[in-house]
């Protein structure tokens, strides 16, 4: 048996987490412990809406859109925030991004944004 979460208590842990976090942040490194380092050029964040999480894992329920991108980068991780400026840092990930040209609308497609934890097998 492999370790991990067991089903429910990791669906459960997700929907208060990622309900608690809302806001995504895009940046061109890791976000370090403060979720600050490496912003990417684009400042603004986006609240991600999500479908319930179900074995282990929880998907956005929309696009995520950044329209007249502010920067020509490649946006590479993110951060969840609880509000859409200032706010707490919960937790950070992976994006996978095309460059960026300053001007350009930059999107996650709904169902691409997840978040999951190791269910125990």
């Amino acid at each position: 048996m492999a370790e991990g979460w067991g089903a429910t208590a990791a669906n459960s842990a997700l929907d208060t987490v990622c309900a608690a976090y809302p806001w995504v942040k895009l940046h061109t490194g890791a976000p370090g412990s403060a979720g600050t380092t490496n912003a990417a050029g684009e400042t603004t964040r986006k609240q991600v809406t999500e479908a319930s999480a179900s074995g282990g894992s929880k998907a956005s329920s929309a696009d995520l859109v950044w329209t007249s991108y502010g920067a020509t980068e490649t946006p590479t991780k993110f951060s969840r925030w609880t509000a859409s400026t200032a706010g707490t840092f919960g937790f950070s990930g992976t994006v996978t991004s095309n460059a960026i040209t300053t001007g350009d609308t930059f999107t996650i497609p709904s169902g691409s944004m997840t978040t999951s934890v190791t269910l125990a097998s």
